[in-house]
């Protein structure tokens, strides 16, 4: 068994980033991630690992120094929350070009704008559906515990190194700020130079008869419809291997609740008080957001009498839920924006409102 602690979410994101064998973490504070840089700040994991940090003089440019670091082969990331996440998107689309592997993780506040520090769900498009511009994804990672905070950076590194794309860790604020008992890995050690990927990374020529180039801008549309051919031949790939999902009292569930992050485990609650009631309820929470475990609400739709997802936000995976069960069950959507967050018995209130009576 590893290291047992008590940790609030974003300290233990942060000091997985230190036992992942993180090379360099480029961020700027906002809340409600800042414990995410003051951590490292306190930690001083120079003196442990020889990791940098750096607060930079804005989330551009925390996004560009990671677009660079990356484009070395190091294992690089960097944190913010909803705002910061939107300033960064240029940057996101051209590491998804150029195929540059490293690690982002959004805490979710309340928008849109500036809107407020407490947490919400509202991210969902952004983070899944591209955020930025041009045909692209990014593999999502969604906590529902601190555990998972620790464990998705962990594989979020391993994720976007094996894909050669940027890999998103998308929390609301509550996970970051929530205390929980973690159990942390032991230290990995950080990969040498000579273990840095010399096929495509910006490393010095070295032995190799050509230089390595990494960019985003192909002018000639022949080119880049290549390029776009490749990106989604390699998305397919993801989506067959890296689909990840979690359920909970399925088998003989007559309704379903469904969430991420935080809503995932109020639906648990939910559907809980919901058999007390005589309801046969259970739960389906994806862990990975993109790609989205449709098959698993395909299994399922067609033995059920209803679905109910709930997020913080006015609804927005609910469409991908839509789109994976088709007519095959009917599907409603509660849920609670601007930094509130959602009951129990609110959901099994609306649940029997919409489904029962």
């Amino acid at each position: 068994m590893g290291e047992i602690r008590l940790m609030k979410g974003n300290e233990a994101l942060a000091e997985s980033m230190i036992r992942s064998g993180c090379d360099a973490y480029f961020g700027y504070p906002i809340t409600p991630q800042s414990e995410v840089l003051e951590y490292l700040s306190n930690e001083d994991p120079m003196k442990r690992t020889g990791m940098v940090v750096l607060q930079a003089e804005s989330e551009v440019a925390a996004i560009n120094m990671v677009h660079g670091a990356g484009g070395c082969g190091k294992r690089v990331m960097t944190t913010s929350s909803s705002p910061g996440i939107s300033l960064m998107q240029e940057a996101i689309s051209y590491m998804a070009s150029a195929e540059v592997p490293c690690l982002i993780a959004n805490v979710m506040r309340g928008g849109p704008g500036l809107g407020t520090i407490q947490p919400s769900q509202g991210d969902y498009f952004q983070a899944t559906k591209g955020g930025g511009h041009g045909d692209y994804h990014l593999i999502v990672l969604a906590p529902s515990t601190v555990q998972e905070m620790v464990n998705h950076v962990r594989d979020g590194f391993e994720l976007a190194e094996k894909y050669r794309t940027p890999v998103f860790i998308l929390a609301d604020g509550a996970i970051g700020q929530m205390m929980e008992k973690v159990e942390l890995f032991d230290q990995i050690p950080r990969k040498t130079d000579a273990e840095l990927p010399q096929e495509w990374a910006t490393t010095g020529r070295g032995s190799r008869k050509m230089r390595n180039f990494i960019t985003s801008l192909n002018i000639q549309p022949e080119k880049m419809e290549v390029i776009n051919h490749h990106l989604q031949e390699k998305y397919r790939t993801i989506e067959k291997n890296e689909t990840r999902f979690e359920t909970y009292k399925i088998e003989d569930a007559d309704y379903i609740f469904t969430g991420f992050g935080l809503g995932a485990r109020i639906c648990k609650k939910a559907a809980d008080m919901a058999r007390e009631k005589g309801f046969k309820v259970g739960v389906i929470r994806p862990i990975t957001l993109y790609p989205f475990p449709t098959a698993v609400y395909q299994k399922y739709a067609g033995k059920l009498k209803g679905i109910l997802d709930v997020e913080m936000n006015s609804g927005q995976m609910v469409e991908d839920v839509r789109l994976a069960v088709g007519d095959k069950t009917r599907v409603e959507f509660y849920g609670r924006m601007g930094g509130m967050i959602p009951a129990p018995d609110e959901i099994l209130e609306h649940f029997e409102k919409i489904f029962i009576k």
